[in-house]
């Protein structure tokens, strides 16, 4: 029994090493802050412009480009290298936004083509692009895959309004 006005509990003597690992759990429990990619992030870096990023699972498709040339990249995180999308980059087309879906095997594009925009849907194992029409017709602005990739949200504008349509995919 204890004595009153006795506490018990432990009392730890300060060492060196002690003092050194309460320091780090203290550190990182009260560490939010997020951490850059160095690696990637310096090889993104060597592109004069990367806007319009879109990340799912292990994948990160952005449209980049340098001199006025813009188009959609992708590149695997695990990797951090680029992958090839051959027949998606169009010389006389200028991509908008992109949208990637958690597999990296669907992407969406918004492009510019003909000074009309333009909803489209990439297949890297088939290196086809499938326009995806806009009913009823407006302005496609922006876009994301819902987290399994059948569903595409779809910023549009009719009449100066925009609005969000959810298109099925196949």
């Amino acid at each position: 029994m204890s004595r009153p006005g006795h506490r018990m509990g432990w009392a730890l003597a300060p060492t060196p090493g002690l003092a050194l690992a309460l320091s780090l759990l203290l550190a990182g429990c009260l560490d939010n802050g997020a951490r850059p990619l160095m690696g990637l992030n310096l090889q993104l870096a060597h592109t004069a412009v990367n806007r319009d990023p879109a990340l799912s699972s292990d994948w990160l498709a952005l449209i980049g480009g340098r001199e006025g040339r813009e188009q959609v990249r992708l590149v695997r995180l695990s990797q951090g290298a680029p992958v090839p999308l051959t027949g998606l980059n169009r010389p006389d087309a200028r991509p908008v936004s992109v949208a990637v879906d958690q597999w990296g095997e669907r992407l969406a594009l918004i492009r510019e083509l003909e000074g009309r925009s333009e909803l489209v849907l990439y297949r890297r194992s088939l290196q086809s692009v499938q326009p995806i029409p806009i009913e009823p017709a407006g302005v496609p602005h922006r876009l994301a895959f819902s987290a399994d990739g059948r569903v595409l949200a779809v910023e549009v504008v009719r009449g100066g309004l925009s609005q969000v349509d959810l298109l099925e995919l196949p």
